[in-house]
């Protein structure tokens, strides 16, 4: 497969992918923004959101102070915010349109129809009125995508780039979710000993977040504690948004694609996949949880250029 194509299903599905996580990090604060909190507390929320995701400083140079409304309207429409939704959207459905002959109808029909339903929503009040619902149909529209791509297009090398896109985009951003609770050096409670009522919600909004709270009562069957949601967002194979699962799929569809030179990026993969399989969430907890994740954020950004330089259009310097 030509480089160029590769680059473009690998982006779309990453766009994708992107936009549904970003809906799904915004959701979270907005449930948890109903809790009984201090508007300090409450802006301290969006604030770490924007941190973890390196948008603090581009979103300060357009706005003076930090307000709910604010930063959704910046992560969702701002055109000048290369991760807002709108951005994402577009640059999905623009790299599907550079590779429609790859694509299946249906594929093909599925981004553009969300591109131009988008359109229809954002010019609605729904975001302003109902905000968790314009998350929802983001998510729903990223569901559909996958669904449709794998139902219908033929398991090659083509499925293989889209694939690989989208579980190296969901392993950074469940990772990136799943630390917005500890950014800034907050406490890291193991336990649901002491916790709050507000914590206990927190906990319930971010599981829901990932698709995970069902999922949770499944595996648990018990009270929510923040180490089984480290584990099972991290460690748990049979999670399909865990950090596990993602290197899992990685690591198969880089073996399915695999080139002369791609050798290097396998075996760095292949080490990332061995150190969550092989991990305890005590010992994770005990290095501590936003120390690990922030180290697995920049490993994933790393493989994540290794897999341009060996088969996609490398990314620019």
């Amino acid at each position: 497969m030509l480089s160029r194509t590769a680059d473009h299903l690998f982006w779309m599905a990453r766009y994708t992918e992107r936009a549904e996580n970003t809906a799904r990090m915004l959701d979270v604060n907005v449930q948890t923004s109903m809790l009984p909190q201090s508007a300090e507390e409450d802006a301290e929320g969006w604030r770490a959101m924007l941190g973890i995701s390196e948008l603090q400083a581009a979103f300060d140079r357009k706005h003076q102070s930090l307000q709910a409304r604010e930063v959704i309207d910046f992560m969702v429409r701002d055109p000048d915010n290369p991760t807002s939704i709108v951005a994402c959207l577009t640059q999905a459905r623009e790299n599907a349109r550079a590779v429609r002959g790859t694509l299946t109808t249906e594929v093909w029909e599925i981004q553009n129809q969300t591109w131009l339903d988008m359109q229809k929503r954002l010019n609605s009040d729904l975001l302003e009125t109902d905000p968790s619902k314009f998350f929802e149909w983001v998510k729903f529209r990223s569901h559909l995508s996958r669904g449709v791509t794998v139902g219908t297009m033929l398991r090659d090398e083509a499925v293989h780039f889209i694939r690989l896109g989208t579980f190296l985009e969901r392993a950074d951003n469940t990772a990136r979710i799943l630390d917005v609770k500890f950014h800034g050096g907050a406490a890291e409670a193991t336990s649901g000993e002491g916790m709050s009522q507000r914590d206990f919600y927190y906990w319930g909004a971010l599981l829901r977040s990932v698709s995970g709270f069902e999922i949770y009562r499944k595996v648990y069957r018990d009270v929510i504690t923040p180490a089984r949601i480290a584990e099972l967002l991290m460690l748990r194979g049979d999670m399909p948004r865990s950090l596990l699962a993602c290197m899992d799929e990685v690591v198969e569809n880089l073996r399915e694609v695999r080139n002369d030179v791609s050798a290097d990026t396998e075996r760095y993969a292949g080490r990332l996949h061995a150190e969550l399989r092989f991990a305890k969430i005590d010992d994770i907890l005990a290095d501590g949880l936003h120390d690990t994740l922030t180290r697995f954020l920049s490993d994933i950004y790393q493989l994540g250029n290794r897999v341009s330089r060996d088969f996609l259009v490398p990314l620019a310097a």
